[in-house]
């Protein structure tokens, strides 16, 4: 596909671009993204003719994509809970099986906690959180400056005011400071895992993938340093693959943590441990 193409109208454009991305629903992404369009509009619009920059522009994006660069670095967002948040290669991209953390913290918390996200990135999951708790009082973490300006910009954006950011490295930023519920969704991959070479995992920043030798360093500094941030009968709620649950429940045991769990994403795969401290 490219420029001297004769497709000019929408419906042999996308036939032309799911073609070569075997993607039917990432060619609509791309070409909204260029137009500036709702969705319905492509289906109201199908045999219409577009402008030449129009289409330049969205052979352009197609080629990055067959590139192997993520459609949503691309386009500079993607969806989230019920949220649209910007991301950019200084951020992870939110990943639906992420959603089972958020979930899980609702769950526990009460509607005016204290909630930190360690590792905050984009701010999907703080933000998700502070969407569902107006009361709840939500600090977001991260160690990457850039990746915290994101974050800011989209709880802007979304109104969600309550939010408050520390840059640091995990319990840095909120040194003496007491939550009910902690969340983190942190780097867990292998450092030398092939799969970081594949897909859109060879776009994302290494530092938020992965954590040492067997992927579980950032995993273990987590959990060691959470009982003096978290009130009794406080939650911490990890992310981690899906190969992980049975020693991140070791490591939750080994620091004191009572009511440990592992829970299943939709695949029936090992995806969120967590575990409490022991109530006054």
């Amino acid at each position: 596909m490219n420029a001297s193409s004769p497709a000019t109208d929408v419906r042999t454009l996308l036939r032309d671009a799911t073609v070569l991305l075997g993607d039917r629903l990432e060619a609509e992404l791309l070409l909204l993204h260029v137009l500036g369009v709702g969705r319905a509009w492509l289906f109201a619009h199908a045999d219409d003719v577009l402008p030449d920059a129009s289409i330049a522009g969205f052979h352009e994006l197609v080629k990055r994509r067959a590139g192997g660069e993520p459609v949503a670095y691309i386009v500079g967002q993607r969806g989230f809970w019920s949220l649209s948040l910007e991301v950019t290669p200084a951020t992870l991209i939110p990943r639906p099986e992420t959603e089972l953390l958020v979930e899980l913290a609702l769950e526990r918390m009460p509607k005016d906690a204290a909630v930190i996200d360690l590792g905050t990135g984009s701010g999907a999951i703080a933000l998700a959180i502070a969407s569902e708790r107006a009361e709840a009082r939500v600090v977001a973490v991260d160690a990457s400056a850039a990746a915290l300006d994101v974050a800011r910009r989209n709880a802007e954006r979304l109104g969600l005011q309550r939010v408050r950011f520390g840059l640091g490295s995990w319990w840095e930023p909120v040194a003496g400071e007491r939550f009910d519920i902690a969340v983190s969704n942190p780097p867990y991959i292998e450092a030398d895992d092939v799969h970081l070479g594949e897909g859109d995992l060879r776009f994302e920043p290494v530092t938020a993938l992965a954590s040492g030798a067997d992927g579980l360093d950032d995993i273990r500094h987590i959990v060691e340093g959470a009982l003096a941030q978290l009130l009794p009968g406080g939650w911490l709620l990890i992310e981690h693959g899906w190969e992980q649950g049975h020693v991140v429940r070791t490591l939750l045991e080994s620091a004191g943590f009572i009511d440990v769990f592992t829970a299943q994403d939709i695949e029936a795969r090992d995806r969120v441990s967590g575990g409490r401290s022991i109530p006054e």
